[in-house]
């Protein structure tokens, strides 16, 4: 979750992007904390200066006026001079800072913790789990000591623990109480006068069948409350007692269902059995992780950093043929080309180049397809010559081998591989047609619907809807036999674009049902965890939308109160921002800007939405008469003269690629006047 402002920790706040925003001293900080405590209410200016200094200086107004001034260019770079602040505004006789309800994340976990309480306990603990990842120390830290801050700071501590014990409460529902009770040893050791914090651990360690430990915690709860605060225990856990002693048959309730009993018993078996250091741990949680990546909800981002967390452990234990198991078995099959974390994916990809080079020589050929394998996948999207090289490597080992799952993983990231012209659909339809029967044929369920996924983007890339159509069935069957909740992300995605493309039964979709599909895909995007598909998606797929129709790029002031962020040209492009700006500012009639955006554009990265770019970037060029961005584009687009431009993302499209190539040919031959 992306916030804007952050008080779980030092006073932060980041851009759009995500991006930290340099807030200068200590006053411009103190200034924004204390608007942030306000909750977007008015402070008064000589509120402001009472809170700042102990005894304000005879030029706190002027002064504060110059800590709001400095703020409002930081977290308002673009705005033109002179027009009125949006976000930290002057009313009445003081400031407000007009944050949104989920822009401040000490907002965004009383929400988080509030709606947990009417969860079910899968549900719970990992809305817990995720919004307690958001501290980043003390709330309000460099504030510990101001009056103003000591309300509000005690507030979200307390808060805060109550959410730890409350994950705790769900970790044991679900079966999962050594976890709960590890956790729960250190958290009553730094907060000892919270019985039910005692009382759960007590708990966890009774369900794990450490009795004797949860009787010895109780006394030790007693104990210190005795001598220390001179009372007895509450009820709960006096009453828990009685029932350890009693052996209550509701202390022992169990994971509902049979599977949930075999994973309880089986962790805390493997647990109680394997030492905590053993390396094998690490290779067991890899394969944790693997099949957490593709449970949706917040399964994928969680997996993608504990995954780093575990290759640097096996690092630290400078074992190379440990760490390069450790990297390669995470083989999550990936249909996306932009990587949704680069760092993270730089570091992945540092780590397996470290791995290669210090592998013993001879032997090891799996373990090095695999390394090759992730190199491949991890460098995606981007024009490292690593990748493709790595891609042929990996593919040419696992054939050698004769490995199937090997196989399918390289065939993955071969297909990741192929994006380094337009026009290469066919060449992807082929990849996923022998991922499909590889992995029918062995058993690879979660490879075995890429290779639907990768044949629904060729096919559709092609104009055969009808075979996108089959692919994305069977597709949804396997996802649903297989609990794969993340593959209807997908093919969601695709019924729009179907939609959008092709029109309903009667062969006709109006604007506004296709545009309601797209947004009803998108809203499935909404804590998938995939925030490199997600970001910008919505806003482009519409803008294709209105373009392929020939309908105007719409643009609406900040102001105006029916403003769509999604559709507008003020919407949060994303990634994509680049090839929309010149089409965004011909719309308000701003042609020579629109030239100079379009000659600062990059070209587009080459990946699933290669030609569709180009094509925005084509439509620009002869609006402007950009020959040089014409001709570019009409070398670049060629081969995909038969392809439906952004349809091989089984996402969006802007039409027939033809079509583009037929306006750049004729702006070309004939050009208007000022063309260039």
């Amino acid at each position: 979750m992306r916030f804007l402002f952050g008080v779980l920790g030092p006073v932060a706040a980041w851009d759009g992007a995500g991006g930290a925003i340099a807030l200068k001293g200590p006053r411009h900080r103190a200034v924004l904390a204390r608007l942030i405590v306000a909750r977007r209410r008015v402070v008064p200016v000589r509120r402001l200066a009472e809170d700042l200094w102990a005894e304000p200086p005879a030029d706190a107004v002027g002064a504060i006026r110059t800590f709001v001034a400095g703020l409002r260019r930081a977290l308002e770079p673009e705005r033109p001079p002179r027009a009125p602040a949006r976000l930290l505004v002057t009313e009445g006789p003081g400031y407000a800072l007009r944050a949104d309800p989920g822009a401040v994340d000490a907002w965004g976990f009383e929400r988080a913790v509030a709606a947990a309480a009417a969860l079910p306990p899968e549900d719970t603990f990992v809305r817990l789990d995720e919004a307690l990842e958001w501290w980043r120390g003390p709330a309000y830290a460099e504030f510990a000591d101001e009056p103003w801050a000591r309300a509000e700071r005690s507030r979200l501590t307390e808060l805060r623990l109550h959410a730890v014990e409350r994950r705790a409460e769900a970790r044991v529902a679900l079966g999962l109480a050594a976890e709960a009770a590890a956790d729960l040893d250190a958290h009553v050791a730094e907060h000892p006068w919270r019985e039910d914090a005692w009382r759960l651990l007590a708990l966890a360690l009774y369900r794990s069948g450490r009795q004797g430990d949860a009787l010895a915690v109780l006394r030790r709860a007693r104990t210190l409350l005795a001598e220390q605060l001179g009372v007895d225990p509450g009820p709960r856990l006096r009453g828990l007692e009685a029932d350890i002693l009693g052996h209550a048959a509701h202390l022992d309730p169990g994971p509902a269902g049979a599977a949930g009993r075999v994973w309880a018993r089986t962790a805390a078996a493997y647990d109680r059995t394997v030492p905590s250091g053993a390396r094998a741990r690490l290779e067991s949680t890899v394969g944790l992780l693997r099949s957490l990546a593709v449970t949706g909800g917040s399964g994928l981002q969680t997996a993608r950093r504990h995954r780093v967390a575990a290759i640097t452990a096996a690092e630290e234990l400078a074992d190379a043929e440990l760490t390069a198991r450790v990297i390669g078995a995470y083989d999550v099959p990936a249909v996306w080309t932009r990587v949704d974390d680069p760092e993270q994916a730089a570091q992945v990809i540092a780590a397996a180049e470290r791995a290669l080079a210090t592998l013993p020589p001879g032997g090891h050929e799996a373990v090095r397809a695999r390394l090759l394998a992730t190199i491949a996948l991890e460098s995606r999207g981007t024009r490292a010559a690593r990748g493709p090289q790595a891609a042929r490597q990996a593919e040419e080992l696992a054939r050698r081998l004769d490995d199937p799952a090997l196989l399918a993983f390289a065939l993955n990231a071969t297909f990741m591989q192929t994006f380094h012209r337009a026009g290469l659909a066919p060449r992807r339809d082929a990849i996923g047609a022998q991922l499909i029967v590889l992995s029918a044929r062995h058993g690879l369920t979660t490879f075995e619907v890429l290779g639907h996924l990768v044949r629904l983007q060729a096919r559709s890339a092609l104009a055969d809807f009808a075979g996108a159509d089959r692919h994305a069935a069977a597709a949804d069957r396997l996802a649903e036999r297989h609990e794969l909740p993340l593959v209807g992300v997908f093919t969601g995605w695709y019924a729009a674009l179907r939609l959008d493309a092709t029109g309903d039964a009667t062969g006709d979709a109006t604007e506004a049902a296709a545009e309601a599909a797209y947004r009803s895909a998108a809203a499935r995007l909404d804590g998938a965890g995939m925030p490199g598909l997600e970001r910008g998606l919505l806003p482009l797929a519409l803008l294709c939308l209105r373009t392929r129709r020939a309908l105007p790029v719409r643009s609406s002031p900040h102001n105006d109160p029916h403003n769509d962020p999604h559709t507008d040209r003020h919407a949060d492009w994303g990634p994509y921002a680049p090839w929309v700006r010149p089409l965004a500012l011909l719309a308000q009639d701003r042609r020579d800007e629109a030239a100079a955006a379009l000659r600062e554009a990059p070209d587009p990265p080459r990946d699933l939405l290669f030609e569709a770019l180009w094509c925005l970037t084509a439509r620009a060029a002869v609006a402007v008469g950009d020959r040089e961005t014409m001709e570019r584009a009409h070398r670049e687009l060629t081969p995909a003269a038969a392809e439906l431009a952004g349809a091989g993302s089984g996402l969006l499209t802007l039409g027939p690629v033809s079509a583009y190539l037929s306006d750049l040919t004729t702006a070309l031959r004939h050009p208007g006047p000022g063309r260039r």
